[in-house]
């Protein structure tokens, strides 16, 4: 058995198959993702999700599933399964014996006496995805026959019933290729045998997806299903189907899905699975490498890229695409601000911190690697421009006071990684001096001076050291303060202060780190992350679940973070070293048990405050599994 497996008694049991997601990606910024048992549960679901950038910036659902059917001595058994209002139709899962994730997804169904393997790859390359059909048992002749569900929609919309859509089809290379409206890229349908096309055009209607109706969204659309395809399968004889946006060769394609298969890193351990997972996060396309945040929704943050690239990358002695991410994201360095969200004219700076963990960043490259030279030569501009642009004032009220420290803020706007905004406005504005800014900006100030011996920059990071004591810290608490505006102090008890342990250059003594140390570990801490807001504080949310309005006022307020784990780890055994590394070894081995959970072998984006600290949000985030892997170092290099 191997190191993700789920059973026959698992997989037909739904309120257990139906939480558990997979998701695969390829370099170029396709993804495919649906639950263990092939039915959808998110309108991001889909088995082709490719870019289509003569539309927008955003993901597309070209292909969203296809329902198997089995044929043997005239019956026919579907295999497929799709939630419609009171039912799921047809109910295929039942004939599923087992799941197997090593190195690929693969499921394997029984209809009485065939036992069908069905094997799930993409192009690391291109915009394709490839399902293998391998006919283990028969004892009768068999066929196959395969339905598309078509989508050609974005990944955030749905789709309905309408009159634009082109049922036409043109004949391609034992296939057919779709181009349902004339702004999108023709999709290829083709197997790697002859076969029978039947064009049946038909839509099926309200389709469900229980994830986004959970979530407070629509939830059911009207699918296209345009006809489907047959043929004859002998036992012991492996088909593929391919669905991609540039035409396949046939005759290539068994070759094809085995040289992926090579290149894949098996999935036979924890350690192994967040490599994995690591390597999903990369995009490069059109000449630049970005770091997706999460999956299946977000895009690229600048905020998530810099804390998550060190452990994506350097921990696996990845130094090369390292530099290419931090060239990618310099190239839209625009005054001191790096984009929040998005690229270009389209962009959103509105992250405060981004252009701090800027400078954390290159600060991980030379711990990795020793290689101080190419930092220096590459960015140091870089960083006495965002210095300069941050002491002389920028976007969004952000700028220095008399005393050294950054405020920013402004009505409307969150700035900090404490970002969620509904209606009503930000639900923790921290408009003033927050203080991980604070921490971060000293750091940045140090490293800065390390490598440039700046004496103006080095006289100031001494004042932002005094300030920071002064204004932050409170000896009879023993912790400092989140966030300070004018003579106001919020003392809530929140991880943001962890970062002034765990930071290479911190304003704080080794005394007040132990205390803030053990603050968070009986407050925050949990087996899942830090928790961002303590449990006896009133505002306290201990469960991330409803609607959107709902869930935005718990993800700051006691819903739990994997990635802050890194630096509450960092700031413990610069602490206690060798004698700390049980303790962080233990917080380490928890996450094994969530491979097999949510997101399968990777680590989820967030997690309920309370007990058992359910994972949810996106089910694979970058910073998380990024983290993770550092920690396993900083373990490693004590």
């Amino acid at each position: 058995m191997s190191y993700i497996h789920f059973d026959k008694t698992q997989l037909v049991n739904l309120n257990y198959s139906l939480d558990r997601e997979i998701i695969r990606t390829n370099r170029g910024g396709c993804y495919t993702s649906t639950t263990i048992i092939g039915c959808n549960t998110r309108k991001y679901h889909g088995l082709l999700v490719a870019p289509q950038p003569q539309i927008d910036e955003q993901l597309h659902v070209m292909l969203s599933t296809v329902h198997e059917t089995v044929i043997q001595r005239g019956a026919s058994f579907n295999l497929g399964i799709s939630k419609f209002p009171g039912n799921y139709s047809p109910r295929g899962h039942k004939y599923l014996e087992d799941f197997d994730s090593e190195p690929i997804p693969k499921l394997t169904y029984r209809v009485g006496g065939v036992l069908l393997q069905k094997e799930l790859i993409l192009d690391t390359n291109r915009d394709r995805v490839m399902i293998r059909y391998t006919l283990l048992e028969a004892h009768s002749p068999t066929k196959i026959r395969i339905s598309p569900f078509l989508g050609f929609r974005g990944y955030h919309n749905l789709s309905k019933e309408n009159e634009r859509i082109n049922k036409e089809f043109k004949k391609v290379p034992n296939g057919v290729k779709f181009q349902l409206y004339p702004e999108y890229t023709p999709l290829y349908l083709q197997l790697s045998k002859k076969n029978e096309y039947v064009s049946k055009p038909d839509w099926y209607y309200n389709i469900e997806y229980i994830m986004e109706r959970e979530r407070g969204y629509e939830y059911q659309e009207d699918l296209f299903v345009p006809g489907y395809f047959e043929f004859d399968i002998a036992k012991g004889e492996s088909v593929i189907f391919s669905a991609g946006l540039i035409e396949a060769d046939p005759s290539t394609r068994q070759k094809a899905f085995e040289k992926e298969l090579a290149r894949r890193i098996p999935r036979n351990n924890f350690v192994n699975c967040l490599k994995n997972s690591a390597g999903q996060f990369i995009q490069k396309r059109d000449g630049k490498t970005h770091v997706i945040a999460g999956y299946p929704w977000f895009g690229w943050w600048g905020r998530d890229t810099f804390i998550a690239s060190p452990g994506l990358t350097l921990t696996q002695g990845n130094k090369e695409t390292f530099l290419e991410i931090i060239d990618t994201m310099v190239e839209d360095l625009s005054g001191p601000l790096f984009p929040n969200v998005g690229s270009g004219v389209m962009r959103n700076s509105t992250s405060m911190d981004a252009p701090l963990w800027f400078f954390w960043s290159l600060q991980q490259f030379i711990e990795f690697t020793g290689d101080t030279k190419t930092i220096k030569k590459k960015y140091l501009d870089k960083m006495k421009g965002i210095i300069d642009g941050f002491r002389h004032g920028t976007d969004f009220n952000i700028h220095m006071l008399e005393n050294g420290l950054m405020y920013g803020g402004m009505d409307g706007v969150a700035l900090t990684w404490m970002d969620a905004v509904n209606t009503d406005g930000p639900v923790t504005p921290r408009i003033g001096c927050p203080v991980e800014i604070n921490a971060l900006w000293y750091n940045a100030l140090c490293f800065y001076v390390e490598l440039s011996g700046d004496k103006e920059v080095e006289t100031l990071s001494e004042l932002v050291k005094k300030s920071f004591n002064e204004t932050f810290w409170d000896e009879k608490r023993g912790y400092l303060a989140d966030y300070v505006s004018g003579t106001f102090k919020d003392w809530s008890i929140r991880p943001n202060m962890i970062f002034a342990t765990s930071l290479k250059y911190s304003p704080l003594e080794e005394s007040q780190m132990d205390s803030i140390l053990e603050i968070v570990r009986s407050k925050l801490l949990t087996t899942r992350g830090l928790r961002s807001l303590s449990p006896d504080d009133p505002g306290y949310k201990g469960y991330y679940h409803g609607n959107q309005y709902t869930r935005d006022i718990a993800y700051h307020n006691g819903t739990v973070w994997a990635w802050l784990l890194g630096h509450f780890v960092e700031g413990y055994l610069r602490l206690h070293g060798k004698s700390g590394k049980h303790f962080v070894e233990k917080i380490i081995q928890g996450f094994d048990g969530v491979m097999t959970q949510y997101g399968i072998g990777t680590v989820a984006e967030i997690y309920d405050g309370d007990p058992p600290h359910r994972p949810k949000g996106s089910v694979s985030q970058a910073w998380s599994v990024g983290e993770l892997l550092r920690m396993m170092y900083l373990l490693e290099k004590i």
